[in-house]
């Protein structure tokens, strides 16, 4: 950070007492530190909100391996979408569930599309999409 500027921010003390308590147990060094990253996180998602730009996202999926072909399914459904599929890693969990993480590239729209279509596979019990913008982030 070159240009670094210094602001002033009011709180109410309980506010402050609790966000103290947020930023030693995520173990910030600093409230500056946190303060930034909390600016980070509201401008990316605001980015991701109203753009379709190239985001990398993970996109992390439970489903009961008993459900006949899914992991076939997921296979494939990562397959027909494999210039956007970076890499998947797959994890039994106990002896009826699996879990199997995505890592993913592309404009934001298609990733969710791919997103959707994975979740929505029948047996898939759960699934989380998290994209993060990469590029204008200071």
């Amino acid at each position: 950070m070159s240009d670094t500027n210094r602001i002033g921010v009011s709180i109410d003390s309980k506010l402050l007492e609790k966000f103290d308590e947020k930023i030693e147990e995520k173990m910030y060094a600093n409230r500056s530190e946190a303060i930034r990253d909390l600016i980070r996180d509201f401008l990316v998602k605001d980015e991701l909100k109203y753009s379709n730009e190239e985001v990398i996202g993970s996109l992390t999926l439970v489903y009961s391996h008993d459900t006949r072909g899914i992991s076939d399914k997921l296979n494939q459904l990562q397959h027909e979408d494999f210039t956007n599929v970076l890499s998947s890693v797959h994890l039994h969990l106990n002896e009826e569930n699996c879990m199997e993480i995505v890592a993913i590239k592309g404009d934001s729209n298609k990733i969710k599309e791919i997103s959707d279509r994975l979740i929505s596979s029948k047996g898939v019990k759960h699934g989380k999409l998290v994209m993060t913008s990469f590029k204008n982030i200071e």
